[in-house]
């Protein structure tokens, strides 16, 4: 008798998707098998269930909203930024991000300065950033390598989407939500886009006091999400201006799109991470 045939199938990989309304925006959380699989599923929920918790720890600590937050202490004068000590965890972030922040807008030449706001430090464009890029790497310590976290606007990506096919993120056409002007690969990295074609006067030229007229549109892919944040806020305000402090910038690179009514956009760093 002939041996029965035997065909052999790659089970598809599993996939978790959660998505949570905070920080005046969603937040997706896509953790995904690889070449590997996923730890079991109480492991992963349990490691979706910290990422919830923290997101609503990062909004007790920095929400502008709330009257009990850290930063709206430290905006009303009740607490004072000399007496913030590292031994406790909420405000040794708070300082980790003030200092971030002072250090951005050195960078941008001051074309990113959350003091420069209207009732005071203002850290909510950074902080969704940063709290993004620490969420990613607290899932992969929990064993789940390939991620994809979306807070609004600023991605972190870490390993690929599946076997042998890495993270592809699409940017908007500012002028036509359901078309992509670019498409980036940004690895183990960060895409963060900020733009004025949504809600118009919602960034603000600290020089000026005036909404940002510099770009319509900013996305920035590199390495690390916290500084994407800061660099796609600065080129709307700065513009093309922002192409002298951005070019120094080794593997960063940016898809900016000029106000209107030019229909024009410009490029600027390493071509690798497009891929049209």
């Amino acid at each position: 008798m002939s041996a029965p045939a035997v065909e052999l199938r790659r089970p598809e990989g599993r996939r978790h998707l959660h998505r949570e309304r905070i920080w005046g925006t969603t937040v997706t959380v896509d953790v995904r098998a690889g070449e590997e699989p996923l730890p079991a599923e109480r492991v992963v929920q349990h490691a979706l269930d910290v990422a919830v918790a923290n997101m609503g720890w990062v909004d007790a600590v920095f929400s502008t909203y709330r009257p009990d937050s850290l930063v709206t202490a430290l905006r009303t004068g009740l607490l004072d930024e000399r007496r913030l000590t590292r031994g406790d965890p909420a405000q040794g972030a708070l300082l980790d991000v003030l200092r971030r922040c002072r250090e951005g807008r050195q960078l941008t030449d001051g074309c990113f300065d959350p003091w420069a706001v209207r009732g005071g430090f203002d850290p909510s464009g950074y902080v969704k950033a940063w709290a993004a890029e620490r969420l990613a790497d607290d899932l992969v310590r929990a064993g789940c390598p390939n991620v994809c976290l979306d807070a609004g606007g600023d991605v972190v990506t870490r390993g690929v989407a599946a076997p042998g096919e890495p993270w592809a993120v699409g940017i908007r056409h500012p002028d036509d939500p359901g078309a992509l002007s670019w498409t980036v690969l940004p690895g183990d990295g960060a895409v963060s886009t900020s733009g004025t074609y949504e809600r118009p006067a919602h960034i603000v030229d600290p020089r000026t006091g005036r909404p940002a007229a510099g770009a319509r549109s900013a996305t920035v892919v590199g390495p690390d999400a916290r500084l994407a944040g800061i660099l796609a806020t600065a080129l709307v305000v700065a513009g093309r201006d922002g192409a002298r402090w951005f070019c120094g910038l080794d593997e960063w690179s940016a898809w900016v799109v000029d106000p209107a009514p030019a229909d024009t956009a410009w490029t600027i760093g390493r071509d690798r991470h497009r891929t049209g």
